[in-house]
């Protein structure tokens, strides 16, 4: 049986899971999903990044114990995967002494490549990338483009560095053939322009003063911790036994798709490859990058008091009508804005209006029908109608090959408009010779659409099904 690999990126859990996370994970669950309906074997990865300074930090603001802090904030993002009906098959905690392991044996493999020294070093330190710029990498004030307004640190001290310049060319091969596939093709862009610049080598752990004696040890030297990056990373790999399971490992690695923000492009195409390239082990095969959750035209900030809990969105309009929102309304390359406006108008005329209306039509006026029975044939009447949704399934197949979700779920509403207008056209109210032939087509396209549905809509699809077999009439999706 084919395999397929997936991943989201691991969140840092300083804090609790935003709109921006579940956008993420509800993207990476719709991938998995298609792959397990094509009968693959599929292994859909999270975790959490928990050996970052920022969750040592916001531990000690919340005074809480560090491993308490971190486990709570993981089991919220747990949470919030169940909450919006994401299936991960692997949750791999970045503080796991398994997982420790793991990351240890990545560092000996780019050791002993000779890709890994010591040397003493000064620079600006953003704590929210967890990562040092140069100054012409920063803003006219100075400051980090993904963190404005955040003052940087001034860190000097001896660390291990990772031979980063080594790689270049290397690397924009890779690109280059396309061995590691970037979507959307601007991010590939961006990446080789980055390349195009002489690379620099990039400290790979920190002090264990600077680091509060929290993360991987560094193997060989007590006084020093990895660096988050060269640990969180690795998860993808430790998560399926890098180091742990040899035969899992070599089941599943490399992974065939990772999913992640375009504020961590770097790291996953120009860090994470060279690290594997160093330690002689396969790169994985695409990157996926999306953009951002902005609300109301801003980007979400405790500061403007914007920041949407995605629990409580689910709370009042349930998890599918969530991941629809974000499926539909979200460009899944670019950035996209959250509104509530915005959130109920697509919820009512696509999902009240649209959806739920549709299946609640086709059922009441198949119920009315004496002795009907709900048998769903694998033959339409209408050649139209039969073609279209042969046509639908190609269209959201080439969709999601590219990452396409909106279009998918278009084409999986053109059948909705097109019904609409077969009922009106045919009045299978009315008492006619082929007013049984017209409403089985409809019963039959209700059916195809709740297949159509299972990667976006789980949920939805379930109830109608069910609805179809108990031959019940329920709004699926209440107006608001």
């Amino acid at each position: 049986m084919a395999k397929f690999y997936v991943t989201t990126a691991i969140p840092y859990v300083n804090a609790r899971p935003h709109l921006g996370h579940a956008l993420e994970f509800v993207q990476a669950d719709v991938i998995a999903r298609s792959h397990r309906f094509k009968g693959e074997d599929v292994l859909l990865l999270s975790g959490s990044d928990e050996n970052a300074l920022k969750n040592v930090q916001a531990a000690e603001k919340a005074r809480v114990p560090i491993q308490q802090f971190i486990d709570g904030n993981a089991n919220a993002f747990r949470d919030l995967a169940d909450t919006l009906g994401v299936q991960f098959s692997v949750f791999q905690k970045g503080s796991n002494t398994q997982h420790h392991l793991s990351s240890q044996k990545l560092w000996m493999l780019c050791e002993k490549a000779g890709d890994i020294y010591k040397k003493a070093y000064e620079g600006l330190y953003c704590v929210g990338c967890e990562t040092f710029y140069l100054r012409d990498e920063l803003d006219e004030h100075g400051e980090c483009f993904e963190h404005p307004g955040r003052k940087l640190e001034k860190v000097a001290e001896e660390n291990y560095f990772f031979r980063l310049s080594r790689y270049q060319e290397k690397l924009i091969d890779a690109l280059g053939k396309d061995g590691l596939c970037i979507v959307p093709v601007g991010r590939k862009n961006e990446v080789l322009s980055f390349l195009k610049q002489p690379l620099q080598d990039i400290s790979i752990s920190r002090s264990n003063e600077r680091a509060k004696n929290w993360g991987v040890p560094v193997p060989g030297d007590s006084s020093q911790r990895m660096y988050v990056w060269f640990d969180a990373l690795n998860i993808y790999q430790s998560g399926v036994g890098f180091g742990l399971d040899e035969e899992q490992y070599n089941r599943w690695w490399p992974a065939d798709l990772h999913v992640i923000g375009k504020g961590i492009l770097r790291f996953h195409a120009v860090y994470w490859p060279a690290f594997l390239l160093s330690a002689g082990l396969p790169l994985p095969r695409t990157i996926f990058v999306h953009g951002y959750i902005t609300v109301g035209g801003q980007k979400m900030s405790k500061t403007l008091g914007n920041v949407i809990d995605p629990f409580l969105l689910v709370e009042k309009y349930g998890a599918d009508a969530v991941r629809y929102f974000f499926l539909r309304e979200i460009p899944p390359a670019e950035d996209g804005d959250f509104t509530h406006e915005k959130f109920e108008t697509r919820y009512n005329a696509d999902l009240a209006g649209g959806l739920g209306n549709f299946v609640a039509r086709v059922l009441t006026l198949a119920t009315k029908i004496s002795n009907f029975q709900f048998l769903i044939s694998k033959k339409f009447l209408n050649s139209n109608l039969q073609n279209l949704i042969g046509e639908t399934k190609q269209k959201i197949d080439s969709a999601l090959e590219e990452f396409r979700f909106n279009d998918a779920l278009r084409a999986i509403w053109d059948i909705i408009h097109f019904c609409d207008k077969y009922i009106d056209e045919r009045k299978p109210w009315v008492e006619s010779s082929g007013q049984r032939e017209v409403i089985g087509d409809l019963v039959l396209t209700t059916f195809e659409i709740s297949e159509l549905l299972k990667p976006f809509l789980p949920i939805t699809s379930g109830r109608m099904r069910k609805q179809l077999e108990n031959k019940q009439v329920e709004m699926l999706f209440p107006r608001r």
